[in-house]
């Protein structure tokens, strides 16, 4: 197993301790390390075998993992592109995400959510599993194809309620604040959930590699590859949902309060709050489902059954 894998099995079993680690990955200053710095530390945790059966205390091997679980896929062992680790995620994803909630024309609408949705589908597809079986079908056409029809589907989806405000004459404020403020969160978490299920369709398709408790890879199964998806299609989902939600309902009532009168200061203010609110709930997605997944044998396919007496396997779930 991964030492990557390893370390998520170890200190991530509890929403806390996942949240701390993440916490910690999501660290800027962890993508001006280079390649050489990378790889050092990851001869570093191999060279000292540990078998993280305890927390770690010793902050040299601690910095050397933070910089391992930014920088490095734990299927392939590949360094990660810098623009798509995990660091990277909310500095390149927080102005996208600011200027897509805007209310622009259906146009401009379009190509804002176009450009977010690439980025993400293309963390997705990078960040997802990488297993031997996977690494086979994970470059092919058809997928590249699934992909780009997911995010011009998800931004054209994206783009509709603007499109209705521009078009139509919209008289009843119940109406107006549907469409305006509340319809604009749900959607976009269901086409961030959308992208993810379309780009990573090959795992549950394909299947994925479960290991057992000491890292032995005993089978490739599609049922685990299902789980996978769908517990990163639900943190997306989270994530990108309540970042819409959250500054909606507090602008709401900020309004209301007639505490901020100057469309600049509430502009200001609604940024802040978008900010604030992608910045804590990012490594709450991210702890939302263990990082080193786990399946219970009952649960595989039957020919896994037959190759294993093992209560419980492992997968990694992807980002």
């Amino acid at each position: 197993m991964d030492p990557n894998l390893q370390l998520w099995r170890a200190e991530g079993r509890s929403f806390l301790q996942r949240f701390r680690l993440w916490a910690d990955v999501l660290d800027p200053l962890l993508l001006v390390a280079s390649s050489e710095e990378i790889r050092r530390s990851r001869l570093f945790i191999q060279s000292n075998g540990k078998t993280l059966s305890e927390p770690i205390h010793n902050n040299q091997m601690k910095q050397a993992f933070l910089l391992s679980l930014s920088s490095v896929h734990p299927d392939t062992n590949n360094v990660i592109p810098v623009l798509f680790r995990p660091p990277a995620f909310l500095p390149i994803s927080l102005p996208l995400v600011i200027v897509s909630s805007l209310q622009l024309q259906a146009r401009n609408a379009f190509f804002c959510q176009f450009v977010f949705h690439t980025y993400t589908t293309g963390f997705t597809l990078i960040n997802g599993n990488g297993s031997k079986k996977a690494e086979e079908y994970s470059v092919q056409q058809k997928q590249v194809f699934y992909g780009l029809g997911a995010i011009a589907y998800a931004a054209c989806i994206g783009a509709i309620p603007i499109f209705f405000m521009n078009r139509y004459t919209l008289k009843s404020p119940l109406t107006q604040l549907v469409i305006r403020k509340l319809l604009p969160a749900p959607l976009l978490g269901l086409m961030c959930a959308f992208t993810v299920a379309v780009v990573r369709s090959p795992e549950f398709e394909n299947g994925i590699e479960v290991m057992d408790k000491n890292g032995k890879v005993v089978g490739v199964s599609q049922k685990a590859g299902e789980k996978a998806v769908k517990e990163t299609a639900l943190s997306r989902a989270a994530l990108f949902g309540t970042a819409f939600f959250l500054p909606e309902v507090f602008m709401y009532f900020l309004r209301r309060a007639n505490f901020v009168k100057t469309p600049r200061a509430l502009a200001s203010v609604r940024m802040m709050m978008i900010t604030s609110v992608l910045t804590g709930m990012l490594p709450v997605s991210l702890s939302m489902f263990p990082q080193c997944g786990e399946i219970k044998r009952a649960d595989l396919e039957p020919e896994i059954l037959s190759c294993t007496e093992e209560t419980e396997l492992f997968y990694n779930r992807g980002i």
